[in-house]
């Protein structure tokens, strides 16, 4: 029997962002007061079993704070860390708020933006290596275009990649222990955004000086928006060993980036995403990059925090079940797998595989008429999700 308590070793993260968002949207005001940093850290220690707190740079230290105000800022911050025992496994940098970013930042066509946004990351991951974070996000949502005239896009990405290794040249410069994790999102706020999805990012981090540094931080929702199957990307990441850090919320598919509770929206693919992570044990932060509906107050942000890790432990008892269920194992079983020599001859390449390969004969009505029992499967998977049990 699983406990639906969270505890640090979920390593359930939130960030300053999130619990801390104010019930903004891009067509109304604020519906609950803002909180400081220190602030949310405490409100994040009343939920309980949270391991962690991520920030941007500027979540913690206003863009214009002066060096009293920051020094301030961060001691409540410490004090309140210190009192709910979270720790901060990741930070990233704002460079899509502020006006001077507003035609990109590593992409800009203009290098004074991209000197600035180089050196306003560099000064985040020394924020960041203060409170011994060890994953630094770059997600470029200033990175794109929407006038293709405007910009090369082979320039515009190797502009992008020579700051990413600068930035990795920095980070092991100062003996930083930052492994750093590229997010993709296909639009909003630009039309068309650079590495517009983790296939991208897996693509272009062959492309750096240390590969071996950089891996991604996929995120449901900006998968979900452009209709692709989360699920899927989080594999590829997983079998090229860069799952470094993983976004988890929902989103309906095709409508705009709505940062739903993990889950809330779309329950079998937060099923099996769960399933593939339990099963290939991944390891690292699992980061709800969510916000309360506007209509919460203050309670409602707790119960949305609380819900976002129940829901996750609720989906990890699923499944177990799922896995233990006679009838999904004997589902499983009776998938065809055809003869397991054939994969021997594919295992690598030799002139004597190739003919022997070459030499088989194929009955192919005979393997087509075999058969596949998918309905039933996936009609017993709804009803354990559903709580049924026979």
């Amino acid at each position: 029997m699983h406990d639906l308590t969270p505890t640090a070793n979920d390593r359930f993260t939130f960030g300053l962002w999130t619990v801390g968002n104010p019930g903004r949207d891009p067509f109304g005001d604020p519906t609950r007061p803002a909180l400081a940093p220190a602030e949310v850290a405490l409100l994040l220690g009343e939920v309980g079993g949270v391991y962690g707190v991520n920030f941007h740079d500027n979540d913690l230290i206003p863009i214009d704070a002066g060096d009293a105000e920051a020094a301030a800022i961060m001691r409540d911050f410490r004090t309140a860390l210190a009192q709910t025992g979270l720790c901060v496994p990741m930070v990233t940098t704002n460079l899509f708020s502020d006006p001077v970013f507003r035609d990109g930042a590593f992409t800009s066509n203009d290098a004074d933006v991209r000197a600035y946004a180089v050196q306003k990351t560099m000064r985040a991951m020394d924020l960041g290596a203060e409170f011994g974070a060890e994953i630094f996000v770059m997600w470029g949502g200033r990175e794109g275009a929407e006038v293709d005239a405007s910009k090369d896009p082979v320039e515009a990405l190797n502009r992008y990649r020579r700051a990413i290794n600068f930035l990795c040249a920095y980070s092991k410069n100062n003996e930083y222990a930052y492994r750093i994790a590229l997010e993709a999102k296909p639009n909003e706020p630009r039309g068309h955004i650079f590495l517009p999805t983790t296939g991208h990012c897996l693509a272009f981090i062959h492309t750096l000086d240390h590969p071996e540094m950089v891996g991604v931080n996929p995120e449901v929702a900006h998968e979900h928006m452009a209709g692709l199957n989360f699920h899927h990307a989080v594999a590829q990441a997983l079998g090229a060993g860069k799952l470094f850090h993983i976004d988890l919320n929902d989103q309906e598919f095709g409508r705009y980036d709505q940062d739903l509770r993990f889950g809330s929206a779309n329950l079998k693919h937060a099923f099996f995403l769960v399933r593939l992570l339990e099963t290939h044990a991944y390891s690292g932060m699992k980061h709800f990059d969510s916000h309360a509906f506007r209509t919460a107050d203050r309670d409602d942000v707790v119960a949305f925090a609380r819900g976002s890790m129940r829901t996750y432990k609720v989906l990890q008892k699923k499944v177990a079940r799922w896995s233990a269920d006679p009838e999904i194992r004997r589902l499983l079983a009776s998938i065809p797998t055809g003869d397991s020599r054939h994969d021997q001859l594919l295992v690598s390449y030799s002139a004597d595989h190739a003919d022997r390969l070459a030499e088989l004969v194929f009955d192919r009505s005979t393997i087509a008429a075999r058969p596949l029992f998918y309905e039933a499967l996936d009609q017993r998977t709804m009803e354990i999700l559903m709580g049924i049990d026979s």
